[in-house]
């Protein structure tokens, strides 16, 4: 049919549909003269008789695949559904559709309506047969064509990334050169931020970390300022989708990736629907190429990178978790000797609770755990235990700490100092634009003058953080730490050190520790597997139903039971707070106290009828001498006067017997002067008036 006289009346009074399509943006965006075209198809309506003449261009920038929603062709579907349309007018079959089920959808209701289909090459009738058998053959090859285009597109873009040769996306840090082809970014700033990143994910094991370490010393990263090309972009606070996204990224280890995302297919109301970006797993990746181009990392710390992040995010049985606080000092190391499974950690009691340690595989299966005790007395021997076992690397441990804290501040002064460089750039930019505006031209002159006010207050506050001078580089000295492997007990319980910082010192030293529960002795057996392949065996006793954790230590009831026979509760407290032995609850002792746990403990109290006379305290021999406290201290002291202790730091006993010899009487009766050994020879410097 290729005369406007075969079309009925009847179909030419009711509207001419244009149906206008392109694939994608790019296409609406450079493709011009496809959409001239496909628009002056409304000439050739007019040609044919139509008055009524309808354009739907809807659809431009979508594809006709059949797994995007077309609303333009949906409404075009409407209209021949109600017996609105006359004609469909196409450029050619593709613009109608790419797929077999809505080309013979369409095709069968132009038939039910008697509506005509119109390319540039003539008139079709879905009623006649050999119309209907050429426009199935059309759209079977516009299916086929899309096939094929999609498959060679493929196929290229695969073989040119075997070679490392596909210009994919680069991450921040990278650039494609012009000439010299893929290589770091020429932006320093840039540079060590990235670098920043992966060090301190190295020092804390943790991504959400890092974030708050680099948002504490607000360290700001780039972000695309041109719809996501990648060619401009603002200097913005770091957020946690640019850590995460710089640590999973293998183009930083130097690994050119091909093939890293899939897409995928669903069935939603009848049509299938494509999602993309679905990342696979590493080992099903089309193109790997280690050793592509210079990275920030190795692939090694990579894979680390990936093992410690899917450790801290599911708790994975090949490895404990990084530090993440809590009360339980343990957590996520022991395994189960039974069954393997890890151990949690549960809370029971008031407030403040305490932490349990307890094999989840019962709440799995439906039986019985394995085994459960609390955490206080076996975190208390594993740290000292760990303790032990650094206390000759002491010295050593220090000298490193000195170290990474320096190159931490090091880094950090880096990162002002480039970014306060680009601040004072970007404010001589903005003053030389201010310079160059017409001072007549109030319109532009204010803007600029109120950026060049922005940039000047930037480099203000960037200079207000900078340190007023860089540190002196600070030399340590092994011998200025004599007695420093003995107050490592003190150091790791002091107040100042958190939980966190414990968890993290425990597994740089710890790799798992196998844990059982010796029921017929009640103790908790503990296998410590330390870094290097060495191993340990800890015995902690577990302790009996209903035995708390508050109870007075044995080292002050044998104080207690050395003195109570001598000395009042008053002087046991003062002795014990000097011995720095606290209560079960951790208090300082006072009289009361000391009296109740002996009352609990059945310990003979003091009563001075007992003492008979012929043992005496310091201030009892000092009265009986006539002299003060210190006096008889001293005597002590230049072995004058014998005095015995029952442990170091309580009271002094004192026989009296031993105040009557000769040389406490010489000494009480020398009076003047200290007595010196004088040298006849030597004349005094102060005369005696």
């Amino acid at each position: 049919m290729i005369s406007a006289d075969l079309l009925p009346s009847d179909v030419l009074q009711r509207k001419a549909v244009v149906y206008v399509r392109q694939s994608s943006q790019s296409q609406v965006m450079t493709n011009l003269e496809s959409q001239r075209r496909q628009y002056d198809l409304v000439n050739i309506a007019r040609s044919y008789g139509f008055a009524d003449i309808e354009v739907i261009d809807d659809d431009l920038g979508r594809s006709a695949s059949g797994t995007v929603e077309r609303p333009g062709f949906e409404r075009l579907v409407g209209w021949l559904c109600e017996g609105k349309v006359g004609a469909v007018l196409c450029f050619d079959a593709s613009r109608l559709a790419r797929n077999g089920r809505d080309w013979h959808h369409l095709l069968e209701l132009c038939g039910l309506v008697e509506a005509r289909v119109i390319d540039q090459d003539g008139v079709y009738n879905a009623n006649q047969p050999n119309d209907r058998l050429l426009l199935g053959m059309k759209g079977s090859i516009s299916e086929f064509e899309l096939s094929v285009l999609r498959a060679r597109m493929y196929d290229a873009a695969r073989s040119k990334a075997r070679r490392g040769e596909l210009r994919l996306s680069v991450p921040f840090g990278y650039i494609w050169h012009r000439a010299a082809g893929l290589g770091l970014d020429p932006d320093l700033r840039l540079q060590e931020v990235v670098r920043l990143i992966f060090s301190r994910f190295r020092e804390l094991g943790s991504a959400r970390q890092v974030l708050l370490s680099m948002m504490a010393e607000q360290i700001h990263f780039p972000r695309p300022s041109n719809e996501g090309r990648m060619t401009s972009w603002v200097w913005q606070p770091i957020r946690y989708r640019n850590v995460i996204s710089v640590l999973k990224n293998p183009f930083y280890a130097g690994v050119y990736a091909y093939g890293k995302r899939e897409k995928r297919t669903s069935i939603v109301a009848g049509r299938a629907r494509r999602t993309y970006g679905h990342d696979k797993p590493a080992h099903t990746w089309e193109v790997v190429i280690k050793d592509h181009h210079e990275g920030y990392i190795g692939w090694e710390e990579y894979d680390r990178n990936q093992k410690q992040l899917a450790l801290n995010a599911f708790g994975c049985k090949d490895g404990a978790k990084s530090g993440r606080g809590g009360k339980a000092l343990l957590t996520s190391l022991l395994t189960c000797a039974r069954c393997g499974h890890r151990l949690s950690v549960y809370y029971r009691g008031r407030q403040p609770s305490q932490p349990v340690y307890r094999c989840s595989k019962g709440d799995l299966t439906g039986h019985s755990c394995c085994m459960n005790f609390g955490a206080a007395k076996v975190d208390t021997a594993v740290a000292q235990e760990l303790l032990r076992a650094v206390e000759p690397l002491a010295i050593e441990a220090a000298i490193e700490a000195e170290r990474m804290h320096q190159k931490r501040q090091e880094d950090r002064r880096q990162i002002l100092g480039l970014e306060l460089q680009q601040a004072r750039y970007e404010a001589g930019l903005a003053e030389r634009r201010y310079a160059a505006c017409d001072p007549d031209n109030r319109l532009i002159a204010a803007q600029l003058e109120k950026n060049w006010e922005a940039a000047l207050r930037r480099v203000r506050g960037l200079e207000m953080r900078k340190p007023a001078e860089d540190p002196t580089t600070i030399v340590v000295d092994p011998n200025t730490f004599p007695d420093l492997a003995e107050n490592l007990s003190a150091a790791w319980n002091t107040p100042d050190v958190t939980m966190r910082a414990r968890q993290q010192l425990l597994r740089t030293l710890i790799t798992d520790i196998i844990v059982d529960v010796d029921d017929a002795v009640r103790d908790v057996v503990l296998t410590i597997h330390w870094k290097g392949g060495q191993h340990s065996e800890l015995r902690v006793r577990k302790p009996q139903s209903g035995e708390h954790g508050c109870a007075t230590s044995e080292n002050a009831l044998e104080v207690m039971r050395s003195m109570a026979g001598r000395w009042s509760d008053e002087h046991i407290a003062a002795t014990l707070n000097r011995m720095g032995l606290p209560t079960g609850q951790g208090k300082t002792w006072n009289g009361r106290r000391v009296e109740a746990v002996r009352f609990k403990r059945d310990i003979r109290a003091y009563r001075s009828a007992c003492k008979g006379g012929e043992w005496l305290t310091m201030s009892e021999a000092a009265k009986v001498l006539g002299v003060s406290n210190h006096v008889i201290r001293h005597f002590i002291k230049t072995g004058v006067l014998a005095a015995e202790q029952v442990v170091a730091r309580v009271p002094y006993q004192i026989r009296a017997a031993d105040l009557t010899s000769e040389a406490v009487k010489a000494s009480i009766a020398r009076t003047g002067r200290p007595c010196r050994d004088v040298d006849g020879g030597t004349l005094p410097i102060f005369t005696i008036t």
